[in-house]
């Protein structure tokens, strides 16, 4: 089993990227409120990882055109996509629940594939996402505003935003991405009989894995696939409030590596104190590579935003130095970049 494994930072300057809707314990109508999790330390913002995964598929969708998105369905309040793995990248790469309609109402945008009567469908993720969490506390501050462009008395209204760094993880199953799974295992249900013939239909390989029955797609297809995701990441897009505070929410540092399996040991390379809301951990990093090195199947990925906690950076370059490694910092879309040159190069990572 391979993992594309990673850290990244937001740098969010002033930023309401995630809310959590009008906050009912103002003492004003009207103020929406930001997500965040108060602790004995303080308020620490979020946004939720469910957001970030949508910043990703509406990258995907908008800005590179080869992605293949899934058609939706919706049915009163539930909605679905098509869950067919093998036409649609979205469904291969990020996962999903489907079962048989039997409602009337059920309608869908796009063209739908039929699905077995009596089966449900399930797909676990191959891309998993963390919560991204400030890395210090901040305290959230109130912006507001009024509506003056109509006759009579002004109309105000207030939002919270703040100042921090996001840290959050990822990890990419690259022996699941292009694999469909044909089991009665919850999460590996992948198929039904209409996506199995399809499979068949196609010549896709049969593979057994893990004493499962899986089909598979050509490995030039799952490397694209990969890669037009990996794309995605490096040019993210979206978040709220764009119009008002237009925060970059690409990553200003990325950290990662291929490793043997999916635990993420980046995850604890950034501290906080009371000076420094963001401080990169020198000895936490000499210590994963010391303790990882025999899960390490490939180079370790470093992007770092010139112009981003510099003095961070010479930090991690004087890690680097002492331990004898010659990894050359980047900018992170060109890290991202050469990850997807390497899944390029190692198809033995996707086995």
């Amino acid at each position: 089993m391979s993992f594309l494994t990673a850290c990244l930072l937001l740098d969010c300057p002033a930023s309401a990227l995630n809310n959590a809707g009008a906050d009912g314990s103002a003492r004003t109508d009207n103020v929406i409120a930001v997500k965040k999790i108060s602790t004995a330390d303080g308020t620490f913002p979020y946004v939720s990882a469910q957001a970030v995964r949508y910043w990703l598929r509406s990258t995907l969708e908008q800005y590179h055109p080869a992605w293949k998105a899934a058609p939706i369905s919706r049915e009163g309040k539930i909605a679905y996509t098509d869950s067919n793995p093998i036409d649609f990248w979205d469904d291969d790469l990020l996962g999903y629940m489907r079962a048989p309609s039997k409602k009337s109402d059920a309608k869908t945008s796009g063209a739908s594939s039929p699905l077995e009567k009596d089966r449900d469908i399930t797909r676990v993720s191959p891309l998993r996402v963390s919560t991204f969490v400030s890395t210090a506390p901040v305290r959230i501050t109130s912006d507001f505003g009024t509506m003056t462009r109509q006759n009579g008395d002004p109309v105000p209204y207030e939002h919270e935003f703040y100042r921090a760094h996001l840290q959050g993880a990822l990890s990419l199953d690259l022996r699941a991405a292009g694999t469909f799974f044909d089991t009665e295992r919850v999460g590996f249900k992948n198929l039904d009989t209409f996506r199995r013939d399809q499979a068949k239909k196609l010549n896709l390989q049969e593979v057994a894995i893990l004493r499962q029955t899986a089909y598979r797609l050509p490995i030039k297809e799952r490397q694209l696939r990969i890669n037009t995701l990996l794309a995605g990441l490096a040019t993210l897009h979206g978040g709220a409030k764009l119009t008002q505070h237009y925060t970059d929410v690409s990553p200003a540092i990325f950290i990662g590596a291929v490793l043997r399996h999916g635990n993420n040991p980046f995850q604890r390379l950034f501290t906080a104190t009371r000076t420094q809301p963001t401080r990169f951990h020198a000895e936490a990093f000499k210590e994963i590579l010391t303790v990882f090195k025999d899960d390490l199947l490939s180079p370790l990925y470093i992007g770092w935003v010139q112009g981003f906690l510099d003095e961070e950076r010479a930090r991690i370059q004087e890690a680097l130095g002492s331990l004898e490694l010659k990894i050359e910092i980047k900018h992170p879309v060109e890290a991202i970049r050469t990850i997807a040159k390497d899944i390029d190069s190692n198809a033995a990572w996707l086995d």
